[in-house]
């Protein structure tokens, strides 16, 4: 599958470097002057798949958490992985790529990247074909609709079209749900595409990550969400299984995102995207 490739903006790194300090400390050292340099493929005894750079998979877009805006990737989980980079001391560059690639372990298996993110629940299935880093956020499904609908849940959908985006947590509950509410779902490629179906009066409805539909609800008032589904889900990035390189990294990713949930950069970074703190999605 085509790939395309966006590096993040000297704003996204200006902001990682706030955690650089305490993540250090954490971390014992700083990369050696010849890990860091650009030619080399290690970054503090990390090998990464392009020199200079941690390269971040995911797929655009998926508002808030990565989309491209003025030409750079931007969002909550590329904030994060900024941080990472800035970390190592290098670049961060993220590619967007088939969202099963990434899930199923394609991408790492053809050395296309050194991490996953896209708010990539952590579940079983997934964890037999990639590693997990420790939990970011916690999140729920829900339901977006048209503001002037009247569909307040998945009960007054009978007959009706529910959007799912392909290879998502919300398609699997949409599937598991739908004999028992009677309505037929469609399936979308992203989540921007679902969405604006709703919008657009494609589809009554559609089910997807409560973070990035009320965040376009936000942005789109004539849609709302009516219902959200307690699923106990949270997300985590990914990298390759079964693999000591890429367990490191992924415990370097934890160390930076417990400096940043310490000193109060994540909530920072989470009221920049929700317009609320942790556990406060929605008031």
């Amino acid at each position: 599958m085509q790939q395309t490739t966006i590096r993040t903006s000297a704003r996204r790194r200006t902001l990682g470097a706030v955690i650089a300090v305490a993540a250090i400390g954490l971390t014992g050292a700083c990369a050696s002057d010849d890990d860091s340099a650009e030619g080399s493929m290690t970054a503090d005894g990390i090998e990464l798949v392009e020199a200079g750079t941690l390269t971040a998979c995911t797929h655009l877009p998926y508002k808030p958490f990565e989309y491209t805006e003025n030409g750079e990737v931007v969002g909550f989980d590329a904030d994060l992985a900024q941080l990472v980079a800035d970390d190592l001391g290098v670049e961060l560059d993220v590619v967007s790529t088939g969202w099963e690639q990434i899930t199923g372990g394609a991408a790492f298996a053809a050395g296309q990247c050194d991490l996953g993110m896209g708010a990539a629940t952590i579940t079983p299935e997934r964890e037999e074909s990639v590693a997990f880093s420790d939990p970011y956020f916690n999140a729920t499904q829900a339901l977006l609709v048209a503001a002037d609908s009247g569909y307040e849940s998945l009960e007054d959908l009978d007959g009706k079209q529910l959007g799912v985006q392909t290879g998502t947590t919300g398609e699997i509950y949409a599937n598991d749900n739908a004999e028992e509410y009677g309505y037929e779902t469609v399936v979308f490629e992203d989540s921007l595409s679902q969405a604006n179906a709703v919008k657009t009066g494609k589809v009554d409805a559609a089910i997807n990550d409560n973070g990035t539909v009320l965040f376009f609800a936000s942005e789109n008032t004539d849609t709302t969400v009516t219902e959200e589904f307690d699923t106990g889900e949270s997300y985590g990035f990914m990298a390759a299984k079964d693999s000591e390189n890429a367990d490191a990294l992924l415990e370097r990713f934890n160390e930076v995102l417990a400096a940043a949930q310490d000193d109060g950069t994540y909530d920072e970074i989470f009221a920049t995207y929700f317009g609320a703190v942790p556990g406060e999605l929605n008031s």
